[in-house]
């Protein structure tokens, strides 16, 4: 039994049962026990590969796409370049190289990570070398400036709340314990308001997962970006409305149990993009489009080839193999999803007006 299980079976005897969001957050953020507060738990080496891991072409095409919107809208100074859970920094790195030709781009950008994790800042710092920097706990602390903002797989590590539809309302997902471990049940069913809209296009049985806190956080960067331009790149697996059990933790590479090792696996769960959508105005959200779409569009094609004429071997395998894994369909190419938040008056960024 982890650390963090003892607290949390201690926890649930003293006050009850907690939503699977409450589970999450201590899971995750903990200050002496959360899974990001303690490692880095990127790369070979970690719990999990992401996309600017892969390779670095994701990270230089999603630049390039923000310093296109950035001179589309007239190259706007100074201006706010935001990453939120930056990771190790690698995709805002990659970022900076590929955009250091664009005309002004960097003189104007004031970078700003949002990242809770001291052991994470400290990565991304050794990350980015001596390019100047801010970190931001919140997107609330973000400046109200022009706003060029990214997150990749931010979104999917929030907490949720998970819902069964019954037929007499919807029953919650809760965290107990039974025979000393941690273990799911449910609330009795009974009817609920924050899930009316649901009722047309679910019947019992069917499981709709929400995240309280996805709202507000794209509430507050579609606002700014409304009111003093700029845009913003959404990257995350899921799909146009939840539905379905994603709860899920990832260790070692490999799915495990969610309740197995709470703080030592990385917990998530798909993101409903219609919710993040609907949260955006007075900005515009741009559809929906599979990952591997947005990189064709925006030249992953291309680049590869470029990469690929100085490369060898097995580094040339390996490239080929990056590209395909970020764009095939059968690989994260159609399972991550993207979206852009953009000025109500203004065409949306390259790669999403197609």
């Amino acid at each position: 039994m982890t650390p963090l299980a003892d607290l949390l079976i201690r926890r649930i005897a003293a006050t009850g049962p907690l939503t699977v969001a409450d589970y999450m957050a201590d899971c995750l953020l903990h200050p002496d026990h959360g899974y990001y507060a303690t490692r880095d738990p990127f790369g070979a080496g970690g719990d999990f590969t992401t996309a600017p891991e892969i390779s670095q072409m994701f990270g230089e095409l999603l630049g390039l796409c923000l310093a296109q919107t950035w001179l589309d809208q007239g190259a706007p100074t100074p201006f706010t370049l935001a990453e939120l859970g930056p990771g190790r920094g690698t995709l805002m790195a990659d970022l900076l190289r590929a955009t250091r030709a664009v005309p002004g781009f960097h003189a104007a950008a004031q970078v700003t990570l949002v990242e809770a994790s001291a052991t994470l800042r400290g990565i991304q710092r050794r990350t980015l070398g001596d390019h100047p920097v801010t970190w931001a706990d919140t997107v609330g602390a973000l400046p109200d400036a022009p706003l060029f903002l990214i997150a990749n797989e931010f979104f999917d590590a929030l907490p949720i709340r998970q819902f069964t539809r019954h037929a007499a309302g919807w029953a919650e997902t809760m965290i107990g314990v039974t025979d000393g471990r941690l273990s799911l049940g449910r609330t009795p069913p009974a009817p609920l308001a924050l899930l009316d809209h649901r009722l047309a296009d679910t019947i019992p049985g069917d499981i709709v997962e929400i995240c309280p806190a996805a709202a507000p956080i794209m509430g507050r960067i579609g606002a700014c970006i409304a009111r003093q331009g700029g845009a913003a790149l959404i990257i995350d697996y899921g799909g146009w409305q939840s539905r379905g059990d994603t709860f899920q933790a990832v260790q070692d590479h490999h799915p495990v149990d969610p309740l197995a090792a709470p703080g030592h696996a990385d917990l998530t769960a798909h993101v409903d993009f219609a919710a993040l959508a609907a949260a955006a105005p007075p900005a515009r959200a741009s559809q929906m489009i599979e990952q591997g779409t947005l990189l064709h569009r925006l030249g992953i094609d291309q680049r590869a080839a470029r990469l690929a004429q100085s490369l060898t071997g097995a580094a040339r395998a390996s490239h080929l193999a990056a590209h395909r894994r970020l764009t095939d369909g059968h690989e994260m190419g159609s399972l991550f999803k993207a979206l852009a938040i953009y000025p109500p008056h203004l065409p949306p960024p390259p790669g999403f007006d197609a």
